[in-house]
């Protein structure tokens, strides 16, 4: 699995990280996973057509004790086996490590 980690958070960081997710409403139905909407204009055509089917299209965010690891596999919350399920492109990949590091600077914890 291709993901992206942040490591090394502190008690107190990952208390603050969990909240805002829970707050933005971004909460999974598993502890400590939670799903990152992906944006509808970053889609691939397969996605966009599948998009009443399969979507809504997310990455899935897991929180450890001290890490956050974010799966960089666009998902589809409807389906979960499609064609239209794949691995982020490299400017994909790089808006969704961008919003991710923008989300926890936000906070303002130094990573």
């Amino acid at each position: 699995m291709r993901s992206y980690l942040i490591e090394e958070l502190t008690e107190g960081d990952m208390e603050r990280i969990k909240a805002r997710l829970a707050e933005k409403g971004f909460k999974g139905s598993l502890d400590d996973i939670y799903f990152i909407p992906f944006p509808q204009e970053m889609l691939n055509d397969e996605q966009t057509e599948h998009l009443p089917e399969c979507g809504p299209y997310v990455l899935v965010l897991e929180t450890g004790s001290d890490f956050l690891k974010m799966e960089l596999l666009i998902r589809g919350k409807g389906r979960l086996r499609c064609s239209c399920i794949s691995y982020c492109t490299p400017e994909q990949r790089n808006q969704m490590i961008d919003f991710l590091d923008s989300f926890v600077h936000e906070l303002d914890i130094p990573v």
